[in-house]
């Protein structure tokens, strides 16, 4: 199933399980360019869903970051069919494009806001990394993210976190340490003729080659 804003109403919720006495479903955000998604990404969705931190988990696709140059970013529509590709039916897992249809840039807490309203059935988490929890503080009205959502830090190499020190509401994962980037994979798909597709879901290597992304290094 994806998740657009356009199809609120359309929207079905699986038989989960992990949701606690019929509750709200707490559902995961985990927001990116997604620039492209690589395995470690979904790695990452599939343990915490495994691991009973969520319900569900949703790979929200983002146009643009605030925080990021949007220069060298995948058209938003070939991004979003990557990821589609990469998720393809894994259970509970998702794939929205609910940023498209927002005001630009996308903040994170207009983001949460517009879906509380859209999904009042829904306990959003926010799942980010610990290279983004360093520069939180920077988020545009982050404190307001925190009074509203719980959040969910994995681990990032280079970015270690005082478990101890975290705010209530603020939980550091244990996942595996995944040291895979984005970047790192654009790099090897304009430089390195020998690259295979390690990191990607074949389907998703396929799409790229197929289409020609990032074969120059201004992508």
């Amino acid at each position: 199933m994806q998740v657009s804003a356009s199809q609120v109403s359309q929207v079905t919720t699986p038989s989960l399980t992990g949701r606690a006495g019929g509750g709200s479903l707490s559902t995961a955000i985990y927001g990116g360019s997604f620039n492209p998604i690589h395995t470690g990404h979904i790695a990452l969705g599939q343990w915490l869903v495994r691991h009973h931190f969520v319900d569900e988990l949703w790979f929200l696709v983002s146009p643009q970051n605030p925080l990021k140059p949007a220069s060298g970013l995948l058209d938003d529509e070939a991004r979003l069919r990557l990821a589609r590709l990469a998720i393809g039916r894994k259970r509970r897992l998702r794939v929205s494009d609910f940023e498209f249809h927002l005001p630009r840039p996308s903040y994170m807490v207009t983001t949460l806001e517009a879906l509380r309203t859209a999904y009042p059935d829904r306990d959003f988490v926010l799942v980010i990394g610990a290279d983004n929890w360093h520069r939180f503080p920077q988020w545009y009205k982050a404190d307001e993210i925190l009074n509203h959502h719980r959040l969910l830090v994995y681990p990032r190499p280079g970015f270690p976190i005082d478990e101890a020190a975290l705010p209530a509401g603020v939980t550091l994962v244990h996942t595996p340490l995944i040291d895979l980037s984005s970047t790192q994979i654009r790099e090897a798909i304009a430089t390195d003729p020998e690259y295979n597709g390690f990191g990607l879901e074949p389907r998703v290597w396929a799409e790229i080659k197929a289409k020609g992304y990032y074969a120059d290094t201004s992508r």
